[in-house]
């Protein structure tokens, strides 16, 4: 389990906040591409939107999701900072999507 100390200095990593920016803009196209009847899409639009207008200030407040998401989970048994920046791509797209609806609101 990574500490909070960990997670904070997780957050101020130059390659992991370049991730999550990508896996935000990625998952803001897959929003914009859905179909309307997603569950709250309208609302999922507004927050595409906002990541395509500032994707660095977007991929910022989500990074918090990111790390929450993954201080004990399927990163390793251990989920230390290191762990935490060796994310693959697909581990940060899929955090970054299961989050979107707390900042689609």
């Amino acid at each position: 389990m990574a500490t909070y100390e960990e997670l904070l200095i997780a957050q101020s990593n130059d390659g992991l906040n370049r991730k999550v920016r990508v896996a935000v803009i990625v998952a803001a196209e897959t929003v914009r591409t859905e179909v309307d009847t997603t569950s709250n899409h309208a609302a999922r639009m507004v927050w595409a939107g906002e990541v395509f207008a500032n994707p660095q200030a977007e991929a910022q407040r989500m990074i918090w999701a990111v790390l929450a998401a993954n201080k004990d989970t399927d990163l390793g048994d251990s989920a230390t900072s290191n762990t935490i920046l060796g994310a693959t791509d697909a581990q940060v797209q899929a955090k970054v999507n299961a989050a979107i609806d707390v900042f689609a609101v």
